[in-house]
């Protein structure tokens, strides 16, 4: 098993990359179920760190309660962004084999100065992998595809080292998104492993907003229809070149224009 280390020491903040681990729905363990759950996410971790052949002598680990975060320093982090995260995926579908409630983890990665003191690591490289492990298109994500597992990189790091490609790197599967974080709107890349890449809201857009932009994506509908409980899952309002519908399981009685498409006839639209 790996001992967390310190890659570096002292006041000056040193290039690296931060892994920031979160699990899924913690709040929602009791005491006993949540043992379980750090039991399994360490051994997922620890696992992937130990296939991957991350050099203990790199890595700095710090359990935060219901994850953990790490910071490794003179490892390619094209290693962690393609094995790591390999086999992350095949550990949890392992450790989640008939479980009743599976694990499922937030994964936020960003490259940049890391300071270390006797107390951990700080910086803003790190803020930033914590946000993006924890921002809601990142909690949508897994709940809608009914994964077990995203990826979320920051925009720097999608640029130097998703782009370029590599072992067990597909930049296909990322999909940009814009999220709110607490400094301020961001540009993360979002990937589900061993899955289509998803369909992702603008958290920091509304629909009128899109619209008058001219802008293309998905933004979520908060409000769910009448006499239904809470946000429909599948409810998007599409934005496409200023042309904006709303579409919830949609019935058309007749034939109907929505933006440059035309529906003839009836029936049930999802």
């Amino acid at each position: 098993m790996l001992e967390a280390t310190n890659g570096s020491s002292g006041s000056e903040g040193v290039y690296e990359l931060v892994v920031s681990v979160d699990a899924r729905g913690s709040g929602q363990y009791d005491d006993a179920a949540k043992t379980r759950m750090r039991r399994q996410l360490y051994r997922v971790v620890h696992g992937a760190f130990e296939y991957a052949r991350i050099n203990e002598g790199a890595l700095h680990l710090e359990d935060r309660g219901d994850g953990v975060l790490a910071a490794l320093a003179g490892m390619p982090p094209s290693r962690m962004l393609g094995l790591w995260v390999v086999e992350v995926n095949e550990l949890l579908k392992e450790e989640n084999a008939g479980q009743e409630r599976p694990l499922g983890l937030r994964v936020g990665m960003h490259v940049g100065p890391v300071r270390h003191d006797e107390e951990g690591i700080s910086g803003q490289a790190v803020d930033l992998a914590c946000r993006l492990a924890d921002c809601r298109t990142a909690r949508l994500a897994l709940e809608q595809a009914r994964a077990d597992l995203v990826l979320v990189t920051s925009d720097r790091l999608h640029t130097e080292v998703v782009l370029p490609g590599g072992r067990y790197i597909d930049p296909d599967q990322y999909v940009p998104a814009r999220v709110q974080l607490k400094e301020g709107p961001a540009t993360a890349w979002f990937m589900l492993p061993g899955r289509p890449a998803p369909v992702l809201a603008d958290e920091t857009a509304t629909p009128e907003a899109a619209g008058s932009a001219g802008a293309a994506g998905f933004v979520e509908e908060q409000a769910g229809e009448a006499g239904r409980e809470g946000p429909d899952p599948l409810a998007r309002v599409r934005v496409d070149n200023g042309d904006v519908s709303f579409n919830s399981h949609n019935r058309y009685e007749g034939p109907t224009h929505i933006g440059r498409t035309n529906n003839v006839g009836g029936g049930d639209r999802a």
